[in-house]
């Protein structure tokens, strides 16, 4: 089985502060230890690195890329999914995912992925079933 792993779950993970740190470190080594095959996109590894480098610097940036990120296959996205990602958050409102969220459900759905590592209700609201 593979999971896609979300922006909430690197930040998580890498971020003591975060609420979720302790249960994203359980998950994390449950999920490498299992061999899953771990997927995320490059707009998540965008984000990832922006929010990291803004709330605790180059060096977090550094241990994403180098630490985490080898073990997580990275799937590019193409225009078909960037489309579909934009169309679906402007018709989601105000509250509603945001465009990382959803280029983020397209990919998901086109590789039949059902499992997520993330801390956002967005994704259990799509129909996505959240690792825990």
């Amino acid at each position: 089985m593979s999971a896609f792993v979300d922006t909430s779950a690197f930040i998580a993970l890498l971020i003591a502060e975060d609420e979720h740190h302790r249960t994203a470190g359980k998950i994390w080594q449950r999920l490498v230890a299992s061999d899953e095959q771990l997927v995320t996109s490059n707009y998540t590894l965008v984000e990832t690195c922006a929010l990291l480098h803004r709330r605790s610097g180059i060096s977090t940036v550094r241990t994403f890329i180098e630490d985490l990120l080898p073990v997580v296959l990275v799937q590019w996205v193409d225009v078909e999914l960037h489309t579909t990602g934009v169309g679906g958050m402007l018709t989601s409102g105000n509250r509603g995912p945001s465009i990382v969220d959803c280029v983020s459900f397209a990919l998901m759905r086109k590789l039949k992925l059902r499992q997520v590592f993330t801390f956002d209700r967005h994704f259990r609201e799509q129909g996505f079933d959240l690792v825990r």
